[in-house]
């Protein structure tokens, strides 16, 4: 996949925040169930990496299994987690937030993703919040029975 140039820059690129990406579904679900299944150990480790129990306070740090790490910037159980996001190997973090909001019973779930370097790092990291997004979804999908 290729970005599309606009006036304004490559598709993406915002003035303030660099490269973004934002992957986002409304389910069939509660809310309270959807924001209990990402801040359980299974959630976590789907969404965020093996080997931690989700920091919940600003400024607390983590560091998963894989060798990524980041800080908590904001942690707001009801509807957001924003943290800094750093895979091992990268020379620089970049922020992500997790968000739930309800949707009329149904719920709407997004991964934001930015500060990304160049358009082809915004490529990759859309392709992994897409997977992510499919895992945290089937295991949604197999703790309801459907």
């Amino acid at each position: 996949m290729t970005d599309r140039s606009t006036p304004l820059g490559p598709s993406g690129l915002t003035r303030d925040a660099g490269f973004e990406i934002g992957v986002s579904r409304t389910i069939d679900l509660p809310i309270a169930r959807v924001r209990a299944y990402l801040t359980s150990e299974q959630g976590v480790r789907r969404w965020l990496g093996e080997g931690l129990k989700l920091p919940a306070s600003p400024g607390d740090l983590y560091a998963t299994a894989d060798g990524t790490t980041g800080e908590v910037r904001s942690f707001h159980p009801e509807n957001r987690i924003r943290l800094t996001w750093q895979p091992a190997g990268w020379d620089h973090p970049t922020t992500l937030q997790v968000a739930v909001g309800d949707r009329g019973g149904r719920t709407l779930l997004r991964f934001h993703s930015e500060r990304l370097a160049n358009s082809a790092e915004r490529s990759a990291q859309r392709a992994h919040w897409e997977g992510v997004m499919g895992d945290v979804l089937d295991d949604l999908r197999a703790a309801i029975g459907t």
